[in-house]
């Protein structure tokens, strides 16, 4: 039994049926995908979640391991730049997945060394990454104990720079504030704020540089698409709008799922594609692993606008980040005080994160889709948290990031056909992410990153998959966590 039918649920039942099992999951909502969600609209067609698929080589594993190649499957395309960067004083930076090509870029548009020290950077995160993907990203974790017995590995442990956030560890290397702020937004990526963040996460920066990033012509939905296609051929049941109310255990370990329509599914093993927090207070009560998460900080969240535009803007980019004009290059400071402090606040002049795919089968002709999105604190009150449903709150903040857009030379105008908001608040009420916090926990801390819900629960038979348990969110990661479910389940 899986719950929750987003990449990382349907991915495990995928493996799990190749395993011999007999799988049904159960979806909430009226369609697959969690949070690798879809908007149409008008002709228009919005990813309303990720939008850049980064180590494809998971993915390549998955549908070899399952069935037929991901390149009969689907359209991969890989995008150079990777994303177009302005910074605060209007410097311009493209990254791209050719190191010495990224080193070349990044001593044009900075100078005084700045190429250098990029490599002396880059080498550091090589070997972050090499000590630290085997261990942490592909092998299931035990707490506290898995760090204790890595702390015997004295290079790798080294490596990894324990004690030393991501701020610090580009500060070490990188004399530029605008190549550090490039390495800061990193961070995101894990819902952390960079100042807290351990430097472990440069592993970040490094995947994506080293492996590319990557579209799916079709808009990244189409990923989930084909692996529902995959369930079907392998016999998983898959019923959506089913809503799993408790996971049902005994002495002996899990028994089943009731259903809110009063139903009752029995199984030997539940997988729970769902939030942490919502599994152990909700589903099932495990008061140690509540306990646990309620000491964690929460990840942050996104505010999005969904706009379509009328026309073709010249030399936009796939992917665009614009830092926020006259503030001191690197510092980010004034952002992550807004997201994650007591109490949380809407950025007034945020990172803008605008994704515009040249694709024809995501717009109608001679048009644009464009998702901007913005890091936000979560749904709710207290530290790092807005409550977004008060009344006007969302439309105000709308209204200004379509003037910040303007401001920093993006302005649809009266090219704009239409607008659709999605707020953390949504994104709580559509996937049962609490407080629609992307990732469930936070990377903040020197061990927060390797401390996650581990995907095998206290519970016998009870499993945890997705972006808020290990190895963390993004979806390389979370189908990650879905192979390292199906090998903790093993062969039926």
């Amino acid at each position: 039994m899986v719950v929750g039918a987003g990449i990382g649920g349907l991915t495990a039942a995928v493996r799990l049926a190749v395993g011999g099992h007999r799988v049904t999951v159960c979806e909430r909502a009226p369609e697959v995908g969690g949070k690798l969600g879809l908007l149409t609209r008008d002709g228009f067609r919005f990813d309303t979640g990720p939008s850049l698929v980064t180590m494809p080589q998971v993915f390549a594993d998955f549908f070899r391991e399952t069935g037929d190649r991901l390149e009969t499957v689907l359209d991969l395309q890989p995008l150079d730049p990777i994303a177009h960067y302005r910074f605060g004083d209007g410097t311009t930076l493209e990254s791209c997945a050719d190191p010495f090509e990224f080193r070349r870029r990044v001593d044009d548009a900075f100078g005084g060394g700045a190429g250098a020290d990029w490599a002396a950077f880059w080498k550091r995160a090589e070997r972050i990454w090499a000590a630290t993907y085997e261990p942490f990203l592909a092998s299931a974790l035990d707490g506290p104990r898995t760090l204790a017995r890595y702390a015997t590995r004295l290079r790798d442990l080294a490596a990894i720079a324990p004690g030393r956030s991501l701020r610090g560890m580009a500060t070490a290397y990188l004399r530029d504030p605008r190549l550090r702020q490039f390495v800061e937004r990193y961070a995101t990526y894990t819902g952390s704020d960079p100042r807290r963040a351990p430097a472990a996460l440069a592993s970040v920066p490094y995947a994506e540089l080293a492996f590319g990033g990557w579209y799916l012509r079709g808009g990244l939905r189409r990923l989930a698409d084909a692996l529902l296609a995959r369930c079907a051929e392998h016999g998983v049941a898959v019923r959506t709008g089913t809503e799993v109310t408790r996971i049902t255990a005994d002495a002996r370990g899990v028994t089943g799922v009731l259903l809110a329509d009063g139903g009752r599914l029995p199984a030997d093993v539940v997988v729970a594609n769902a939030d942490a927090t919502h599994v152990y207070q909700d589903l099932i009560a495990v008061p140690s692993a509540a306990r646990a998460l309620r000491r964690t900080t929460p990840s942050l969240s996104g505010f999005v606008l969904l706009l379509g535009v009328r026309g073709r803007t010249p030399g936009l980019a796939h992917h665009t980040v614009l830092f926020p004009p006259g503030e001191l290059p690197g510092s980010y400071d004034a952002e992550f005080d807004h997201v994650f402090g007591d109490p949380g606040r809407p950025v007034p002049d945020p990172t803008l994160y605008l994704s515009v795919p040249d694709d024809p089968a995501v717009r109608p002709e001679g048009h644009e889709a464009w998702f901007v999105l913005v890091n936000a604190a979560r749904q709710g009150t207290g530290r790092g948290a807005v409550d977004w449903r008060t009344p006007g709150l969302a439309d105000r903040y709308a209204d200004l990031l379509l003037q910040r857009l303007a401001e920093r030379g993006y302005d649809p105008g009266d090219r704009l056909l239409f607008r659709e908001v999605r707020t953390p608040a949504d994104l709580e009420a559509r996937t049962h992410a609490v407080g629609g916090a992307i990732y469930g926990t936070s990377s903040n801390g020197a061990r927060a990153a390797f401390l996650r819900p581990g995907n095998r629960s206290v519970v016998p038979g009870l499993f945890l998959v997705g972006g808020s348990s290990h190895p963390g969110g993004g979806l390389p990661l979370v189908t990650l966590s879905a192979q390292t479910v199906a090998g903790l389940v093993g062969p039926a």
